[in-house]
C-alpha cells in the first residue's frame, strides 16, 4: 500500500509543476462522494473545504471522520480544510477537531490586527503536535458564496483593496502562514448577468515573490478559463471553487423533482444532482492539473 503524502507535500509538488491543487467545498454527503469520485477518476489529489456555515450544518468532527474515512478506506490523498474562519477560537476548534489545513479570515481587519490574529492561529497549529498548514487573507474579495446581481459591496479592484507585494512579503514575514490567500481580482461568488472581473496576473507574480510561500486564489466560480491558466503559471498553486458546484446541484435537483414529483427516496433523487456536481469537479480539476 503506498503511502499518502501530506497536504503540504502535494501542494509542494504542484508548485513544482506549476499547476494548482482543486479545493470544492461541500454542505453533504453528495458534495463529499462528488469531491472523491472526480478526483479519484482523474487520479489527483483533492481538497475538501468547510467554511464556518457548512461545518456547523454538517458538524465540525464530523466532518473530519467522513473525510478520513474515505481517505483510510481508499488509501487516497484527500484532505479538509475549515475555509473562512473569522475568528481565532474557531480556527483552535477545527485544528483541535483534525483538520489537515485551516484559514483564519481577517480581510476585514486592519493589517496589524489580521497579522496578530493569523500569528496567534499559526503558533497554535505548530503546538497542536501535527503538521496544520494555516492560510492566511490580505485584501476585501466579499464573502458570500452565491449567484450575486453585482459586485459585493467593499471590493474593489485597485490598490485599495487588491494585495500589494510589500503587504505579502510583511504578513508571511511576521506570521509564518504556510499559504497565502491574495486579493488579485478575485471574488467570492459568480455574477448572474456579466462576466467575472479579470484577474490581475502580473500582481499574481509579484505578490507569490514577495510572500515566498504557495498562493491560493478564493472566488475562482465564473473565472475564465484564460485568466485560471494564466494566473496559475503566475504562481497560484490550490483554487478554491464553491458556488459553481451550489448553483449545478440546485439546479439538477430542481429539474428532478420537477420531472419526478412522486419519488420520496433521497438516495434516489440526489444521483442526479451528486453526478452534475461530479462533472463540474472534474472539468475544473482537468483545467487547474493541466489535464
Amino acid at each position: 500500500m503506498n503511502t499518502i503524502p501530506t497536504l503540504r507535500e502535494v501542494i509542494a509538488d504542484a508548485e513544482k509543476k506549476h499547476i494548482a491543487v482543486g479545493h470544492f467545498n461541500i454542505s453533504n454527503l453528495e458534495a463529499l462522494w462528488a469531491i472523491f469520485r472526480a478526483g479519484k477518476t482523474l487520479n489527483l489529489p483533492i481538497i475538501v473545504g468547510l467554511s464556518e456555515g457548512e461545518r456547523d450544518f454538517v458538524g465540525v468532527r464530523q466532518a473530519v471522520a467522513l473525510v478520513k474515512s474515505i481517505r483510510e478506506e481508499y488509501n487516497y490523498p484527500i484532505y479538509i480544510n475549515a475555509d473562512h474562519t473569522y475568528s481565532v477560537e474557531r480556527v483552535k476548534e477545527a485544528i483541535d477537531a483534525g483538520f489537515d489545513s485551516v484559514i483564519f479570515d481577517g480581510a476585514k481587519l486592519s493589517l496589524e490586527e489580521n497579522i496578530a490574529k493569523a500569528k496567534e492561529c499559526v503558533d497554535y497549529a505548530r503546538a497542536s503536535g501535527r503538521d496544520v498548514l494555516v492560510e492566511a487573507e490580505v485584501g476585501y474579495i466579499g464573502t458570500s458564496s452565491k449567484v450575486l446581481d453585482a459586485i459585493p459591496e467593499g471590493v474593489k479592484f485597485d490598490d485599495t483593496t487588491l494585495t500589494t507585494p510589500e503587504q505579502a512579503e510583511r504578513f508571511v514575514r511576521e506570521t509564518g502562514v504556510d499559504l497565502f490567500a491574495p486579493a488579485v481580482g478575485n471574488m467570492h461568488g459568480m455574477l448572474r448577468n456579466a462576466p467575472e472581473p479579470r484577474l490581475d496576473i502580473p500582481r499574481i507574480s509579484k505578490v507569490r515573490a514577495a510572500a515566498g510561500v504557495p498562493l491560493v486564489l478564493h472566488g475562482g466560480s465564473g473565472t475564465s478559463d484564460e485568466d485560471f491558466r494564466d494566473a496559475i503559471k503566475a504562481g497560484i498553486s490550490l483554487v478554491h471553487i464553491n458556488t459553481e458546484i451550489r448553483v449545478a446541484f440546485v439546479k439538477t435537483l430542481a429539474e428532478y423533482l420537477l420531472a419526478h414529483p412522486d419519488e420520496v427516496a433521497p438516495y434516489k433523487v440526489m444521483k442526479e444532482p451528486t453526478d452534475a456536481m461530479q462533472k463540474v469537479i472534474e472539468a475544473r480539476l482537468k483545467l487547474f492539473s493541466g489535464l
